[in-house]
């Protein structure tokens, strides 16, 4: 078997022509399967930019929230029954809320507005310039330094600005652990000076913040939350419901999927047809190969080892240059949203394996019928 293995790498590498076309068709397909996926795992990932950056174990909201940038606020009462609960070891309120800052040199830029527990300060992100406790100082702020952080003006520490007539001053730079999906600057502050800086309706907790006492108790805190009409989820079922909303209540799943599957049959039929156009172009060596004893297990494991190998290279070099193209992007485009994940690449393995199969079924009947008597004859 390994002799015939041997011819087999032989034929296909041979024909460099070939090879490269056959090459290329995988390597196009794999490398438009991945950008795909993976920029819609980017997207997924930064739509849950707040309840990665908070790092709450339970979320308690209004059960119509899809996304967490779009929040209903709750009443105070919300907040005194959640710490009443047994099995809470505390609770904090959050807000979230969009806002207009004015900069230095005149122009507006809208902004979220993160308002963190008084007391607490739970959720606060990570400082690399200024201290934490600078956020109790009047109108003090701290400004995430992430891909949208040139919109305002890179501000330093104590650069002044105003919001909604309230001058703010930067007390803090910070960075978190993933930006936002829409292109809109974070800022952090107190949540009684986000509450009163901010128009907002009579109730303004956006978010509770819940800390359990352990694991065991969680279903019991979400079903007395439930019982009040409310609901409290933990922070991977809060992703998991954003991640769904996106997937299926927006085009956004949509589109990429069809741009997937186009990418899948553009690389099926490149491949497809080229792999086809190669066995009829070594059907009198397959035949010759036969008429000398050759078994049709053994062209068969021929076939599939041809297919096999140029599968997997080309898998390897569509994923290698959506890796470089993706690495290349995001240190020219901070904002850009694309992460590789083992999901994307198993799901480009598994595209990868069909389009194998597809291209060794036809290459499979062809060799199968050849007589070697209609060989010699021609």
């Amino acid at each position: 078997m390994k002799g015939i293995l041997r011819i087999a790498y032989k034929l296909l590498v041979n024909d460099r022509g070939k090879f490269a076309a056959l090459l290329v068709g995988i390597t196009f397909a794999v490398f438009l399967i991945v950008m795909m996926t993976s920029m819609f795992s980017g997207i997924l990932h930064r739509s849950s930019a707040t309840v990665l950056n908070i790092g709450a174990r339970l979320w308690v909201m209004d059960p119509a929230v899809n996304t967490a940038a779009n929040s209903i606020p709750m009443p105070d009462y919300v907040l005194d029954a959640v710490r009443s609960t047994r099995g809470v070891r505390y609770a904090v309120p959050l807000y979230s809320g969009g806002a207009m800052v004015k900069l230095v040199d005149g122009t507006f830029q809208s902004v979220t507005v993160m308002g963190l527990d008084d007391s607490s300060l739970y959720g606060r992100p990570q400082l690399i310039e200024g201290k934490i406790e600078d956020l109790y100082a009047e109108n003090a702020f701290v400004v995430v330094k992430d891909s949208e952080f040139g919109k305002l003006k890179n501000p330093q520490l104590g650069t002044e600005f105003e919001i909604n007539d309230h001058r703010g001053v930067v007390v803090g730079i910070a960075r978190v652990t993933s930006s936002g999906l829409f292109g809109v600057p974070t800022l952090y502050t107190t949540y009684k000076r986000a509450i009163s800086y901010i128009p907002s309706t009579r109730f303004t907790t956006s978010y509770i913040l819940v800390e359990p006492l352990n694991d065991q108790v969680i279903p019991y805190i979400q079903q007395q939350i439930r019982a009040l009409g409310y609901q409290a989820l933990t922070d991977r079922q809060f992703i998991e419901k954003i991640g769904d909303f996106y997937k299926y209540q927006t085009g956004v799943g949509i589109n990429v999927m069809l741009m997937t599957m186009i990418s899948f049959i553009v690389g099926l039929s490149i491949s497809g047809q080229t792999f086809y156009t190669f066995i009829l172009e070594n059907l009198d060596k397959f035949g010759a190969l036969k008429a000398i004893g050759a078994k049709g297990r053994e062209l068969v494991g021929m076939i599939l080892f041809q297919v096999g190998f140029t599968c997997l290279i080309g898998y390897g070099l569509g994923v290698g240059l959506a890796s470089v193209m993706i690495a290349l992007a995001k240190l020219r485009l901070p904002s850009y949203a694309a992460k590789i994940t083992y999901g994307n690449l198993s799901f480009a393995f598994v595209m990868v394996l069909i389009i194998a199969a597809v291209s060794s079924y036809i290459g499979v009947r062809k060799v199968l019928r050849i007589e070697p008597f209609d060989i010699f004859r021609g």
